[in-house]
């Protein structure tokens, strides 16, 4: 999760079809104010779900999701996901939800279907490696089985604003929302250590009194509620975000080594020096090829593609003076 900025408004069209929606929300409204009757259900909003919508959202963050930062496009529609809940409040049968903001652009977010919809998904335990990560996919190894996705959650620390004239400030939502909160303060990325998994952690909290009995340092309330709620340690995300963390850990070393050779060459005597610059490159090559060839492993995504390019680049080389 990364802060974004939503602006004052949406752009005009989106401003557009919002403004149309309160016809609909006059009728939401109606439809609450009468004595509620259980079986007559939500009110089936529908205008913020339009095109105009969603495509603003998408740009506004970059086409990812709002909360665990996946690219929704390549498997799944973007859900127009409601911060504050607009048909139920979970744990609270008596609230019917924050209807009066169904169509308020700062409501809006969107969001993966993993992080939106309440799911049962495999979460990692402890882990070593990708390795096992990716056995765990199919056994559940070191890992469990917890149920996660927002849905209609919406955990407080204040008082619950139910109806809409009611004020929002004194809420106190304990989930992070990337628009008004920097998601930094409150959540920490592992990615230290020897073939670390990038696990999401709660930050530690100074600002907190730590209990004594319990011997850990206090960490951020709102980072570990926001960290379980949408599911930000489910197991693919997990294993995503660790491939793209042995990618940068190969940049690294790819840095590391250019940097010396390039020194090396700078400094050292030219006749000396050769030998041990051919032996790094050729270091380098052999690295480089191995990447390649975790690419085009069979539990690396889209290694199909990677399994082609690699045969084209065969051809190139043969093909090269």
């Amino acid at each position: 999760m990364r802060r974004a900025s939503r602006g004052v408004s949406p752009p005009p069209r989106a401003l557009a079809v919002l403004v149309q929606g309160q016809t609909e929300l006059e009728r939401g409204r109606a439809h609450y104010s009468d004595p509620y009757d259980p079986k007559t259900g939500s009110f089936p909003f529908a205008v913020y779900k339009a095109a105009e919508v969603k495509g603003r959202l998408e740009d506004l963050f970059h086409g990812k999701c709002a909360y665990c930062e996946t690219v929704y496009a390549s498997s799944a529609p973007v859900d127009v996901e409601h911060f504050r809940p607009k048909a139920a409040v979970e744990g609270d049968d008596q609230h019917h939800g924050y209807w009066w903001l169904a169509m308020v652009w700062e409501n809006l977010l969107p969001s993966c279907i993993d992080c939106n919809r309440r799911r049962r998904q495999v979460t990692p335990t402890g882990s070593a490696s990708l390795q096992t990560l990716d056995e765990n996919s199919r056994t559940l190894g070191s890992s469990a089985v917890l149920s996660s996705g927002k849905k209609d959650a919406f955990p407080i620390a204040g008082v619950r604003a139910r109806s809409e004239n009611d004020p929002l400030a004194g809420e106190q939502p304990l989930l992070l929302n990337p628009c008004d909160d920097d998601p930094e303060e409150h959540l920490l990325f592992y990615t230290e250590g020897t073939n670390p998994i990038s696990l999401v952690l709660p930050r530690p909290d100074a600002a907190a009194t730590p209990d004594p009995e319990a011997g850990d340092p206090a960490i951020s309330q709102r980072g570990a509620v926001s960290i379980q709620v949408y599911g930000l340690n489910r197991l693919g995300l997990v294993q995503e975000r660790t491939r793209v963390l042995r990618r940068l850990e190969f940049l690294e070393m790819l840095i590391i080594e250019l940097g010396k050779l390039a020194e090396d060459l700078e400094t050292g005597a030219t006749g000396a020096i050769v030998p041990v610059a051919v032996k790094r490159l050729h270091f380098l090559q052999d690295q480089i090829l191995a990447e390649l060839r975790r690419m085009a492993a069979p539990q690396a995504p889209y290694s199909a593609m990677v399994k082609v390019w690699i045969s084209q680049l065969r051809e190139r080389l043969s093909a090269a003076p």
